[in-house]
């Protein structure tokens, strides 16, 4: 197992070039969000952006999107179609293909919320959408009934379960090393499982152990955070084990730099999107 570290992960984020515009640092779509969850796609959208992201655009169920159109200036926020209970009506996939068209990469589940409408939209984006995905949260719930799903999509899937997730997904409970790796190659997916010290998995078999982090980061919001770092990553360019390593360890890192200013106790997932731009000042290309 590859233990990851502040070299390793160096050598993951490249400089950004003087002569770039947005369209250079990737452009994503976050599926996330329903009635009674808006604050996880806020953090997802918030982690896109906060990781350099060149355009973040937040898909919606429309009865969320007053809410999400006000606390996000710089994500665009888009409406689309929702249900009776406020989450993903299933005809919202055609909206959302055609978003995906023009997406780089893509996350699905962020406050998704459970209904057979979300079902319906995370399998038919999971089997249409052309473009790198990153499945988090109840985007995973939303397959754990027909996971040979993941076997069907154009590239390899990120999946981002912690334990009670991947409990749903795969029926083990406290899964060794080796199951985590031979669940990754059996689904051809990159498995970033969550945990104190986060594992990731890929296709090949090749598996990394995160080091950075803390007990401060164990709060709502924190995972959807992480979710939204790895798709703008994904997004600009990096392989998806990369991008996996890279998100992971800057996110506890980021969470460190929040637990050193504000306590692990009194630490939010607010203060580890600021915390972020302070850490990623190491990748700009000279004192300013």
């Amino acid at each position: 197992m590859i233990e990851l570290d502040q070299a390793y992960i160096d050598r993951l984020i490249p400089p950004r070039r003087a002569e770039s515009d947005k369209n250079d640092y990737g452009r994503v779509l976050c599926v996330c969000g329903c009635v009674g969850y808006t604050g996880a796609a806020y953090f997802a959208a918030q982690g896109a952006v906060r990781m350099g992201s060149g355009v973040v655009t937040l898909a919606v169920p429309e009865q969320a999107w007053p809410t999400l159109a006000v606390k996000l200036n710089e994500p665009v926020v888009r409406p689309v179609p929702g249900g009776a209970d406020g989450t993903l009506a299933a005809d919202a996939l055609p909206s959302l293909l055609a978003l995906a068209e023009k997406a780089d990469a893509m996350l699905i589940g962020c406050g998704l919320g459970r209904s057979v409408g979300v079902e319906a939209v995370v399998s038919g984006l999971l089997r249409q959408a052309a473009c790198p995905i990153v499945l988090d949260a109840d985007g995973i719930n939303a397959v754990a009934a027909h996971k040979n799903i993941l076997r069907q999509t154009a590239k390899p899937v990120i999946l981002t379960p912690h334990a009670g997730e991947f409990v749903r997904l795969s029926g083990m409970r406290t899964p060794s090393a080796e199951e985590l790796a031979a669940f990754a190659c059996e689904m051809r997916c990159v498995l970033l499982y969550k945990g104190h010290r986060t594992q990731i998995y890929t296709p090949d078999g090749t598996a990394y152990r995160n080091h950075s982090g803390n007990p401060g980061m164990a709060k709502g919001g924190s995972g959807d955070v992480l979710a939204g770092m790895l798709v703008s990553l994904c997004g600009q360019g990096l392989r998806a084990e990369d991008a996996a390593c890279a998100a992971a360890w800057l996110h506890g890192r980021a969470g460190d730099y929040a637990a050193n200013a504000y306590s692990e106790y009194g630490m939010t997932p607010g203060d580890m999107l600021g915390q972020l731009a302070v850490l990623l000042r190491r990748y700009n290309t000279k004192e300013w």
